[in-house]
């Protein structure tokens, strides 16, 4: 009954690769009862979280279900899919999404990051209240009380070492894994498209529709230039948010993992890593938005360490974005 479970703590604090493999082979099988998507998506939320963690580890719950709430509302709603494995009935969470779509009359069409900022923590909160109940133990039971350490008291997760190491070097392929078993279960138990129609909404759900609160906060830290060739932009609509990292391996919006480029670099960079002395360069630049105080206090620059970004760097090329990238020019 470890479902049932408020708080729970590691019975090892070693594991090795192979037993870690066992764990995700075990979830991912017919012995573990799936009977909803919720062990999926909070592995997908995990991995989206890696590098919100503190120094000990711990991950928040308001983190945590904040990218929850985000994936189950844009499946939900805006996809229209079914979370569970019973013809005519639906996942608690579900219910609690299109409860609040009735309530304020909210079209499909609208993803998560388009509700208002006050309707986006009512959602987290009464997401996160549900799954405190029914999530957090489940995970941890299936993997034999080993991966992380939860107490729904004080809403804090914490990993592994051993486990959060695994997680960093195996990051690309857990996070393909978890969306194409979250894609087969959605095509079992929905009649809406086949399994590589429904890959693509999963791989997409945490991709924010646009990142211009994030150009309004950096513009003024570029002097009007591109990060990477240095050359002027004088429009905005010429202007991009580029992941320094890519999304398709952070999938999440950091404000310290993006900087401003010209349309032409972004293009050009697309899904590469830039080489490693622009790196340095974002190292530099983060510093010195850590000098505002309005920066210092979002919640994504709390847990940033310079540590992290070049944790995050190495991880990428050891996941297999080795293909580099540089401007043909740059403008000192």
């Amino acid at each position: 009954m470890s479902f049932k479970l408020q708080i729970g703590e590691m019975r090892t604090e070693y594991l090795t690769d192979k037993e870690i493999w066992g764990h995700f082979n075990y979830i991912f099988s017919s012995k573990s009862k799936n009977s909803t998507t919720y062990k999926y998506v909070l592995i997908k939320s995990m991995l989206e979280n890696l590098y919100n963690v503190n120094d000990s580890l711990e991950l928040s719950y308001d983190r945590l279900f904040s990218s929850f709430a985000k994936i189950y509302w844009n499946l939900v709603i805006h996809h229209q899919l079914n979370q569970i494995n019973m013809t005519g009935k639906k996942a608690e969470v579900q219910n609690i999404l299109l409860d609040i779509q009735s309530q304020f009359n909210i079209p499909s069409t609208l993803v998560f990051d388009k509700l208002s900022p006050e309707l986006q923590v009512e959602v987290i909160n009464k997401v996160k209240k549900k799954c405190k109940l029914n999530v957090m133990g489940a995970l941890y039971g299936d993997t034999d009380q080993t991966i992380y350490d939860f107490n729904n008291k004080t809403e804090m997760l914490r990993y592994n070492q051993t486990f959060y190491s695994f997680m960093q070097r195996f990051q690309r392929i857990l996070n393909y894994l978890t969306n194409y078993q979250l894609a087969v279960f959605l095509e079992k138990f929905n009649e809406k498209g086949n399994t590589t129609n429904l890959l693509m909404k999963v791989e997409n759900v945490s991709k924010r529709s646009s990142l211009d609160q994030f150009y309004f906060l950096l513009s003024s830290y570029y002097n009007g230039s591109c990060f990477y060739c240095g050359k002027s932009i004088k429009r905005k609509q010429l202007a991009h948010v580029d992941h320094f990292i890519p999304w398709s391996f952070v999938q999440t919006d950091q404000l310290w993992n993006l900087v401003i480029s010209c349309s032409t670099c972004n293009l050009a960079k697309n899904d590469k890593l830039a080489e490693q002395d622009f790196l340095s360069l974002l190292i530099d630049r983060n510093e010195e938005l850590l000098k505002e105080k309005k920066i210092l206090i979002r919640e994504d620059m709390k847990m940033y360490r310079e540590k992290k970004l070049v944790e995050l760097y190495t991880f990428s090329i050891d996941n297999g974005y080795t293909d580099f990238w540089r401007p043909k020019k740059r403008i000192i």
